[in-house]
């Protein structure tokens, strides 16, 4: 008697694409984070031969005219630094340390980035100065 023997499939999930996928969205976002800028404003920046590679929860801004910008929004000097406290309250997170960066024109005077620096300090938060590549004479 010749029986036939049931067989019996079991479907199976591969996660081997999905992790393809997102390994490819990891590494695009990861590259074009890059070219975002820490604010719009047409400054031109000092050089330093220092590169400092750090991701900074706000950007503080100012031009030689004396406007300051908050994250590229135009902010009063009398309220810039209720506005940058708002802003620390709003993302402080526990495990991180507030940092803001500082964004000065080359031409701005230093009485304006020391009014920045000083409210960063009584904030107590790390500070970073935004600077360009120094180019090589050749």
């Amino acid at each position: 008697m010749g029986l036939k023997r049931r067989v019996r499939v079991t479907p199976a999930f591969s996660l081997a694409a999905m992790i393809d996928i997102i390994f490819l969205l990891l590494m695009f976002f990861m590259l074009t984070s890059k070219f975002v800028t820490p604010n719009a404003l047409n400054l031109q920046l000092p050089s330093s031969s220092s590169k400092t590679m750090a991701s900074p929860d706000l950007a503080v801004s100012v031009n030689v005219k004396g406007e300051y910008f908050l994250d590229g929004v135009k902010t009063r000097k009398e309220s810039l630094e209720a506005a940058v406290s708002a802003k620390i309250r709003a993302t402080k997170d526990a495990s991180r340390v507030s940092t803001v960066t500082v964004v000065a024109d080359k031409s701005v005077p230093l009485d304006y980035v020391v009014f920045i620096l000083d409210i960063a300090n009584r904030l107590k938060v790390k500070t970073i100065l935004a600077t360009e590549e120094r180019q090589e004479d050749q």
